[in-house]
């Protein structure tokens, strides 16, 4: 598969490739680390800070999930955007921690949440081994260049038992499978590689880690990958309209229109898509277990 840069509506295409052996995808022809900054930027930034900051019932969800493996200690929330997962957190029984690669988002995040965020690359974190009781990583695994490496840092920064807590979209998803190239998950070339179940399991047992569960849920990301083909409609017909990435917020009729929409069609829409596949997101909690006792 190729595709290019929907967000920004740029025209360079990318190369989907797929591993035979354990199913991970990635791009074959990925920008250099230091050409990154020009494919996120500041509106790629607040469109992920306002998302989280929008989102309460989401970051409930997740603290629920994690009240069921772990009830306190020292947390690590990689890729921590503005720190809205660890605001969430901050009047319970943690010791917050962050990495966030950009300065701006990291410092807003230590504000907002009272954590030690650390600004920069994941795999330059100085943290020593066995620091964190939890590692969070919500849609971030898949924008790293080497997923291998950090994974093993997690395991070094966990300690006996520990947690890590992930969610990577699924790219053998329905969603996936119905939009192809506009599916609006892919995210190219931000998202460098793109999990399934079987490519996720593998690397994480290819790590150390014991699988405590594995889930797939539907989140179909029907409003931005539907978007994405009227943009190419539009595109070819000599017409335009800004791209997302600069798009302003939609107006208050159109966002009572789109409530409705999504109380009556979407839930129709997410029943139809069982039939084309497995959810869009994939959830994972492994486990660091301690070295057995002889």
């Amino acid at each position: 598969m190729k595709a290019p840069d929907r967000f920004h509506q740029r025209p360079q295409l990318y190369h989907l490739v797929r591993c035979p052996s354990c199913s991970l995808v990635w791009i074959d022809n990925p920008p250099r680390p230091e050409e990154m900054a020009h494919h996120y930027g500041p509106n790629y930034d607040r469109l992920i800070a306002g998302a989280g900051e929008a989102s309460p019932e989401r970051w409930r969800k997740r603290r629920e999930t994690l009240a069921l493996y772990k009830s306190g200690g020292r947390l690590l929330d990689i890729g921590c955007s503005s720190g809205s997962f660890l605001v969430s957190l901050k009047e319970g029984p943690w010791e917050l921690y962050g990495i966030e690669m950009s300065p701006d988002s990291a410092k807003k995040a230590e504000v907002r949440s009272g954590a030690q965020v650390f600004a920069g690359d994941i795999l330059a974190a100085p943290f020593p081994p066995e620091t964190f009781d939890v590692v969070t990583c919500f849609d971030v695994f898949e924008h790293v260049y080497h997923p291998r490496q950090v994974l093993e840092k997690v395991w070094e920064w966990l300690k006996p038992g520990g947690i890590f807590y992930t969610l990577v979209p699924n790219i053998d998803s329905a969603g996936a499978r119905i939009f192809r190239s506009y599916w609006y998950a892919l995210e190219l070339p931000r998202h460098l590689r793109h999990f399934s179940l079987a490519s996720l399991r593998h690397l994480s047992r290819s790590v150390g880690f014991q699988e405590v569960s594995l889930a797939i849920h539907r989140e179909l990301f029907i409003e931005y990958s539907a978007r994405y083909i009227y943009d190419e409609i539009l595109r070819r017909l000599g017409l335009s309209r800004a791209p997302l990435a600069t798009a302003q917020a939609p107006s208050i009729p159109w966002r009572a229109v789109r409530k409705i929409l999504r109380w009556t069609f979407l839930p129709l829409l997410s029943q139809l898509a069982s039939v084309a596949g497995d959810g869009e997101c994939i959830y994972a909690i492994l486990r660091k277990e301690p070295p057995r006792e002889d």
